[in-house]
């Protein structure tokens, strides 16, 4: 991603990774306790650090998520999408 089209905020975050996801992917991390979440670290979590410029300078979405680096900045992002993955299952009543 250009350094031009980072997101800035965590809510643009989520959107980019959302819309890089297969649906298989959503619904593997939507149906996740909290707790399995850093297990993404390393695979998600270096893709959103490397493509979403933490690494790189995009300091607007770093201060955007208040993690001290890139690496607990991914994580905060990786939570966010889980909430907003969980928020879009259908809820089955």
């Amino acid at each position: 991603m250009e350094h031009k089209k980072w997101p800035a905020t965590i809510d643009e975050a989520v959107g980019v990774v959302i819309a890089t996801l297969s649906d298989e992917d959503k619904a593997a991390i939507s149906a996740m306790a909290e707790s399995e979440l850093t297990g993404l670290h390393l695979g998600l979590g270096a893709w959103i650090r490397n493509s979403l410029g933490l690494w790189s300078g995009n300091r607007s979405l770093l201060e955007s998520t208040g993690a001290p680096n890139a690496d607990d900045a991914s994580m905060v992002i990786i939570e966010a999408l889980w909430e907003r993955l969980r928020e879009m299952v259908p809820k089955v009543h």
